[in-house]
């Protein structure tokens, strides 16, 4: 009887998942894979791979799941499995898009002035 899984999540479309300590484990795995590439600098990355090491580490240490749920505190393991599969996603964008390269244009002097200059009649 210890081992009884929740029936249902409560959220419409969102089955249960039967095994989320593995499911959330090999994705936090992938994403920290996929930051590998990313350069050690890039404030992505950084972020990134601090949010996902400590969420990878609690899963490892905690069997229980609602302890789980309540120690990382952003909703159900099937939740958390949702976010990091768009993570994941995310992390691979990242690496194509490479936002951390230099621009290939220079911004004008006034990109970034509000109200906008007036053009000179």
């Amino acid at each position: 009887m210890a081992n009884v899984l929740k029936t249902t999540t409560g959220l419409t479309g969102l089955a249960v998942s039967q095994n989320p300590h593995h499911t959330l484990g090999v994705l936090y795995s992938k994403i920290l894979r996929a930051l590998q590439k990313i350069p050690q600098d890039a404030a992505y990355r950084k972020y990134t791979e601090e949010i996902i090491n400590e969420r990878a580490n609690v899963v490892k240490n905690t069997p229980n799941i609602g302890e789980i749920e309540k120690k990382i505190g952003c909703g159900q393991v099937e939740e958390l499995i949702i976010q990091a599969e768009n993570e994941l996603i995310l992390a691979r964008k990242m690496i194509t898009w490479a936002p951390w390269n230099s621009l290939i244009q220079k911004p004008t002097v006034d990109q970034w002035a509000w109200p906008p200059a007036k053009p000179a009649n």
